[in-house]
């Protein structure tokens, strides 16, 4: 539940090779630089862990395209009746691109999954299972996010409103009902090198809510790997014992930027 700022060793190297004879001498291979960030993380009231990962990702929240700096967050709550309760929720749909098209679905977050699609719900996924409806429950009602099929998504992003490739420096999720200790994490991406990953904490009270939120002054995100519990929800998976089944509500991250500034 508390702040956690320190470096991050992805690897180090095992072992660096001494001049063993005078036809053999190598340098010291180059320090690994640490990676460096803020974690912030907490379960039950939220409302302090979101005030300050928001300040993390610096204000104010936008709503319309071309913006510098600021934050960007996603609640699913926009998101129509045709799309929601059905298993064909597009991963684009906060990226739309129509100079035309709405402001609001111009966020600059693209999400995709090695499952078979994405479901937004606004009862808590209680229409594929009962017992779902009494588990999770929604930070910012009515509606929450989960992929199907599978318990990752992939999340990339773009300068709002365009298809240009963009990066971030923070990204954060709200996610309902965590009862494993190492089930639920966000992995960080800057290209093909992982900055970390991280464990969003177990449910502490009633409501279920537990937040997990990075941010790396120092390096460009480029992708974000959320994996949410053990098992997707199912209408033939019911959480408990060795399942933990885990919903998603709301994102936080700064102001997606062109991935060469």
């Amino acid at each position: 539940m508390k702040k956690v700022t320190f470096g991050f060793l992805g690897l180090l190297a095992l072992g660096v090779l001494s001049a063993c004879d005078d036809d053999n001498n190598e340098a010291p291979a180059p320090a690994v630089p640490a990676i460096k960030f803020t974690q912030v993380s907490g379960s039950g009231d939220l409302t302090a862990k979101l005030t300050e990962f928001r300040a993390l990702l610096g204000d104010p929240l936008n709503t319309t395209p071309n913006q510098a700096t600021g934050r960007r967050e996603i609640n699913w709550d926009g998101v129509p009746a045709n799309l929601t309760n059905v298993d064909t929720y597009p991963g684009d749909f906060f990226n739309n691109t129509d100079p035309a098209g709405p402001n609001g679905r111009k966020r600059g977050a693209v999400f995709t999954t090695p499952g078979t699609g994405f479901r937004i719900s606004d009862n808590d996924f209680g229409d594929l299972l009962a017992d779902y409806g009494t588990q999770f429950n929604a930070f910012s009602p009515a509606r929450t996010f989960v992929p199907v099929g599978s318990t990752l998504t992939e999340t990339t992003f773009r300068v709002p409103g365009t298809t240009t490739a963009a990066t971030v420096k923070g990204f954060g999720v709200i996610f309902s009902d965590v009862d494993a200790a190492n089930s639920t994490t966000l992995e960080f991406f800057e290209g093909d090198k992982s900055l970390g990953t991280f464990k969003a904490p177990v449910r502490s009270d009633a409501a279920g809510f537990s937040f997990l939120g990075v941010h790396f002054p120092d390096n460009k995100v480029t992708k974000v790997l959320i994996k949410t519990g053990n098992a997707a929800p199912s209408s033939k998976l019911a959480d408990g014992g060795q399942y933990d089944v885990v919903a998603m509500d709301d994102f936080f991250y700064d102001e997606p930027r062109a991935a060469n500034q």
